[in-house]
């Protein structure tokens, strides 16, 4: 299994997908962007809609800025609808 920061992701993102139950990248490609950053946000309240937009574009293989609108309008929907 591949450490999480193949994905292009840091360190610290890597510790806090641990503590959440996320170990790898295979495991954060499975479960998906909007399931880890629901993990993230019940565990790390101050977790903002960039986390979200960061982990999709890691999935994807791509950088932050190459996802297009109506991605980021889809996923900061979803991030609202989270807000505990």
């Amino acid at each position: 299994m591949a450490a999480v920061t193949t994905l292009g992701l840091g360190k610290i993102m890597e510790k806090k997908l641990h503590s959440v139950g996320i170990h790898s990248a295979e495991e954060l490609v499975a479960i998906g962007s909007k399931q880890a950053v629901f993990r993230l946000k019940e565990k790390y309240p101050g977790t903002c809609v960039v986390i979200l937009y960061h982990l999709e574009a890691a999935i994807r293989g791509v950088e932050m800025k190459q996802l297009d609108e109506a991605c980021k309008a889809e996923l900061k929907t979803y991030f609202k609808s989270i807000d505990f």
